[in-house]
């Protein structure tokens, strides 16, 4: 008798060898990518810190730096590791990111499938989350680092809580109350997390229980009131409470909060609600996608009313049918609540909204297909075959979208030029694409796009910074003169105009003159460290050691890791020690 041997494959695999392979298909290509013109240099190859590894000093100087305006050591550990490892071979770094980003697929699929029970709808849901187009920014831009890591711990910080709500116990709550630290230290947009947990505890981890609700339950957990449940993540929130505080400070100091002068409070809302729509648009319909969106500025008053109408309505539908319902108001209050730090109620640079933005939130959205489709078709004779159809061309769409997305992160020309040609009035890309040219050398094409920049903006101040540069670039010495002395009858308090004026008169041996611009910048802005290093190298220029020393002390002081004042300030201090009289080159 022939015996039959049959083998069974558990969908639990065949779902994570999927996870790896579609995700390395879209993904491997950053192998070959370069790091971009656009933080990058910030946060990898210019850096000073960065660039000397993972030593115990530049650890300290993680935990105790608010660079690029944000508190957030662990992001720096994990750039500075990435050096200690590979050095500054950017497709090394890439390939970090990609590491966590499939990891965090293969852990959201295992977390709800360890909560649900549902193997296919988690499954559903983590492959959206590893291969939507709306994920590429995160995962192909380096100093993204800071999304994919803190998925990272955001995930792990779910598996922990259903593992405590399964036996809770305060061996297992430490864990939570540790990964969720770990993860806010990564990227502060993780403060709305304990929230999130909240709404798990409703579904479908079933603590809070209606009649005839919470079906997909899994994990035995001891019903509690709602007091309770909010009283038992009193630690959480204590952490997020901490971390808003200090992210608020820390974006403060750098600058990087938009003053109600620029966006009134009123424009903020409406862009609010506007950005909450349009991500849900480009999720559906993921096209012209940029590295950046310039901020729209007033909404039309029927965008904004239908944008208004839509959400409320959605919510009160999902509150609606809670019951019956349950993960689509998880699955709504989930996208709502984890987009709301940056949403733009506080204005965070100059974006309208950004791709990067999605990276957690849309798991909200993601859960919601994943178990309301099957219940719009529960009583279609071939569902099954219906939906198993639907996910054999999305996934493939998915994919190639993706795939071509991220080959626009090759390089920063490509990136910028592509931002241009899906987006309108985007005066900092033309600005940073000029700076690109620039440097190349290719200066006509880069004075382009810094004049279209400053038409878009004539507020702009750096991209006039960069026309007098460029113009000098050009040998054009006495030009670059009057563009600056104009620019300054225009706007006098443009602190930036001033330095560059006296960069070129300093350049041309005019260092009185050149001084005086220094002081009038630094009227202007006192902490520009940039401007106190090149009043120390006028005030060498003319002799005056001590006065040099002073200046070239004060940008450390505000700009600790400025490397142009720290080595002049050691050739300074090297020559003192030598010979007085030997003149060296100053930056």
């Amino acid at each position: 008798m022939e015996q039959r041997i049959r083998l069974k494959i558990r969908p639990e695999i065949v779902i994570c060898l999927f996870l790896i392979l579609a995700s390395g298909v879209v993904y491997l290509q950053v192998w070959n990518h370069d790091f971009v013109g656009y933080d990058d240099d910030g946060y990898v190859f210019e850096n000073v810190r960065v660039q000397k590894g993972l030593t115990l000093d530049n650890a300290i100087w993680a935990f105790k730096t608010t660079q690029k305006s944000n508190w957030h050591p662990l992001t720096w550990l994990s750039h500075m590791l990435d050096v200690e490892l590979f050095g500054l071979q950017p497709g090394r770094h890439h390939m970090t990111s990609v590491f966590f980003h499939i990891l965090n697929s293969q852990l959201l699929f295992g977390i709800f499938s360890k909560m649900t029970g549902r193997v296919w709808q988690s499954g559903f849901v983590a492959a959206m989350f590893a291969l939507h187009p709306l994920h590429v920014e995160s995962v192909a831009w380096v100093s993204e680092r800071k999304d994919v890591l803190a998925m990272f711990f955001w995930t792990l910080t779910l598996w922990s809580y259903a593992r405590y709500v399964e036996q809770p116990r305060i061996k297992r709550y430490l864990p939570v109350v540790g990964l969720f630290a770990l993860g806010l230290i990564a990227k502060p947009m993780l403060v709305t997390l304990p929230f999130v947990l909240l709404l798990l505890d409703f579904w479908p981890l079933s603590r809070i229980q209606f009649n005839g609700s919470n079906q997909d339950s899994v994990i035995s957990g001891r019903r509690s009131s709602m007091g309770w449940l909010i009283l038992e993540k009193t630690p959480l929130f204590i952490l997020t409470l901490g971390s808003c505080f200090i992210t608020f400070f820390a974006q403060a100091k750098g600058g990087a909060v938009g003053s109600s002068a620029i966006h009134p409070f009123p424009v903020k809302v409406a862009n609010a609600f506007f950005s909450y729509l349009k991500y849900i648009q480009k999720m559906i319909w993921p096209d012209h996608l940029a590295v950046l969106y310039p901020h729209p500025g007033v909404i039309p008053v029927w965008q904004l009313t239908a944008a208004m109408v839509l959400l409320i309505g959605i919510s009160f539908v999902a509150i609606r049918y809670l019951k019956q319902l349950p993960w689509l108001g998880v699955g709504w209050f989930w996208y709502l609540g984890t987009l709301v730090p940056v949403i733009g109620l506080v204005q965070v640079g100059v974006q309208g909204l950004a791709d990067r933005y999605t990276y957690i939130p849309l798991t909200g959205l993601f859960i919601i297909i994943a178990w309301g489709v099957p219940k719009l078709m529960s009583g279609w004779r071939y569902r099954t075959i219906a939906i198993s159809g639907i996910c054999v061309v999305l996934f493939p769409i998915l994919m190639a979208t993706a795939w071509i997305q991220a080959s626009y992160w090759q390089n920063s020309q490509k990136l910028f030029r592509h931002a241009l040609d899906v987006t309108t009035d985007n005066y900092v890309i033309h600005n940073n694409l000029g700076f690109e040219l620039a440097e190349i050398g290719r200066v006509d094409e880069a004075i382009k796009h810094y004049r279209e920049a400053v038409r878009i903006n004539p507020d702009f101040e750096i991209a006039y910074i960069n026309l007098g540069k460029a113009l000098l670039l050009q040998g054009k010495v006495d030009e670059s003169i009057r563009f600056n002395q104009a620019l300054l009858k225009i706007k006098p308090d443009y602190a930036g105009v001033h330095h560059n004026l006296g960069l070129v008169l300093l350049h041309k041996g005019e260092a009185e003159q050149a001084i005086f611009h220094f002081q009038e910048a630094l009227r202007i802005n006192n902490d520009y460290a940039e401007v106190y290093n090149s009043l120390g190298a006028a005030r060498l220029s003319q002799g005056q050691i001590k006065q040099a020393i002073s200046c070239f002390r004060q940008a450390l002081r505000i700009k600790p890791d400025f490397y142009a004042a720290q080595e002049n300030l050691s050739k300074l201090e090297n020559l003192m020690k030598t010979d007085p009289k030997v003149k060296l080159k100053f930056n």
